[in-house]
């Protein structure tokens, strides 16, 4: 939780403080509180210019020295630092001259004095328990109950991992365990701002070995995680946890951790390192080179992997469907990992004497997807014909990459191919450049507007159903659009004359394929942002 110098003044230690400079500095944030006595700039520079640190000093070694004084602000200003407090004025220092609170308001840096009777000591409790636990009040510390609720429901809950989960998702944090070896053995994300795989290598660069009583905090690309060793089982874990909103105070997540780490008690929950799932999540997430350190351990064959997949929607029964679906074609296998309704996984297959692996692979993988398709709730994202190991990582990079563009410009559609997922993906990096690339396909369908708002309109919803939703079926799009199937021939030809090209044609196709999929992405950004 963010906590500003202007925060810290509201604590009861602060009561009789004057700013005496830097007011437009009140905002600063604090993230720790140091005690510095300099004798100049260097020394402020060599062991108190840190970053978002609140300094409280009594200018012992420099007393009456003005410059002295204005040095150790320049210093700590230039570092970062969040503000100054200055202690025992009159008894230690004179008053604080105007030289060194011009210094101060130059810098924008708040110099503080604070009242006589007030104890150093005193202030460092004060602004650590703001830092780490926050105002305590029923709304701040809404994450413990909550929390608890979910955690230790017994009834409700099968597993800790679905109890762990139902509280990441309803008090917006994420949990994370790794072995000893900063492997993840257990994993509960809710949302997608950074990586999993950075996050740990910014842990093992840090010190996250040492047991805290309010952790170790590491900030990964803007996302605060918090680090504690832990047992489970007599064996040495690490867990992170990660404040979705940053909304929590330090304290609440301390507290939110030791209530996780007894629900796991409680549970008698001990991580089962799956080496099959660690291998899904590595190339999912991108990481190859732990990809392919697993590979021994699954004993997979990187050549028998046949397709990778992202479903969502895909429940126990599905799931069950899948496997006797495949069951009954020789020599095939399915590893997946799931997190409530979200599956990621790959189809593998063993050869079959006298049968070509590609011949019976990828026909059987996607005749099992379009079986699939039929239930309306599952969107399966799938990639299928693969080459190795890297075959499978750039699988699952372009569905991570288009997955989520790709239902905005086929929303009908249950099962998208590769084919699907590249061409959103082209969509993407055109709208990325932008400029003449965009222009030129958005002047592709400029002659509708020479016809009229509502005929224009009209004529490119049925070339956008005609082409994207219906796979160039005049039926299909006559069923989708409510309207006789003479209407659609009707319109196809208007289009043809309006375009001056037949929309079939195989060179006017792809160019018109990819216009009318980024004007859709287009309308659906600028509906999100209105």
């Amino acid at each position: 939780m963010k906590v500003t110098v202007s925060d810290c003044l509201g604590l009861g230690v602060f009561s009789g403080a004057r700013v005496i400079a830097g007011r437009d500095g009140l905002e600063n944030v604090v993230k720790a509180v140091s005690v510095l006595e300099a004798s100049g700039g260097d020394e402020a520079v060599r062991f108190g210019a840190e970053e978002n640190q609140f300094t409280f000093t009594s200018f012992s070694l420099t007393r009456d020295d003005e410059d002295a004084q204005c040095a150790v602000i320049r210093a700590l200003a230039d570092g970062g630092n969040a503000g100054l407090a200055v202690f025992y004025e009159g008894d230690v220092a004179d008053e604080i001259g105007k030289k060194v609170m011009a210094e101060a308001e130059k810098e924008n840096f708040p110099l503080i004095v604070m009242d006589q009777t007030r104890d150093i000591s005193e202030a460092i409790t004060e602004v650590t328990g703001r830092l780490y636990y926050g105002e305590y009040d029923a709304k701040e510390n809404r994450i413990i109950s909550s929390t608890v609720m979910d955690l230790l429901d017994f009834d409700k809950y099968e597993s800790f991992a679905a109890a762990a989960r139902a509280a990441a998702i309803n008090n917006a944090f994420q949990l994370v365990i790794l072995s000893n070896d900063f492997n993840p053995v257990f994993t509960v994300e809710t949302r997608y701002r950074t990586t999993v795989e950075k996050a740990i290598s910014c842990g093992m660069e840090r010190s996250v070995f040492t047991k805290s009583p309010v952790g170790t905090l590491i900030d990964v690309e803007g996302v605060l995680t918090y680090w504690w060793p832990i047992k489970l089982g007599g064996e040495d874990y690490f867990m992170f946890l990660v404040d979705d909103e940053d909304t929590y105070s330090s304290g609440e997540i301390t507290k939110l951790a030791e209530i996780v780490e007894l629900a796991m008690g409680m549970w008698k929950f001990t991580p089962v390192r799956d080496a099959k799932t660690e291998l899904i999540n590595a190339l999912r997430r991108g990481n190859l080179k732990l990809a392919f350190s697993l590979m021994n351990e699954t004993e997979v064959d990187p050549s028998n992997i046949v397709s990778v997949f992202f479903a969502r929607g895909l429940g126990k029964a599905e799931q069950k469907k899948i496997s006797a679906e495949l069951g009954a074609e020789p020599g095939f296998s399915v590893m997946k990992t799931a997190s409530g309704d979200e599956t990621y996984g790959m189809i593998l297959r063993e050869p079959v004497e006298g049968q070509k692996n590609d011949d019976y692979g990828k026909s059987a993988c996607i005749a099992l997807y379009n079986k699939l398709k039929q239930q309306r709730k599952i969107r399966i994202f799938h990639v299928t014909g693969l080459s190795g190991l890297e075959g499978a990582f750039e699988g699952y990079r372009l569905i991570g990459e288009a997955q989520a563009y790709a239902e905005k410009v086929f929303p009908y559609k249950r099962v998208f191919t590769k084919y699907d997922l590249s061409l959103v993906s082209n969509c993407i990096s055109i709208q990325v450049q932008g400029g003449y690339m965009m222009k030129d396909f958005a002047d592709l369908l400029n002659g509708f507007d020479e016809i009229g708002e509502n005929k224009g309109r009209q004529l490119l919803d049925t070339l956008e159903t005609f082409v994207l939703d219906a796979g160039m079926n005049s039926g299909k799009t006559a069923e989708f659009m409510g309207i006789h199937t003479n209407t659609v021939q009707y319109r196809l030809k208007r289009i043809n004359e309006v375009l001056g090209a037949e929309i079939t044609g195989n060179r006017v196709l792809p160019g018109l394929t990819i216009a009318i999929a980024l004007k859709r992405l287009e309308e659906q950004d600028t509906e999100k942002n209105q």
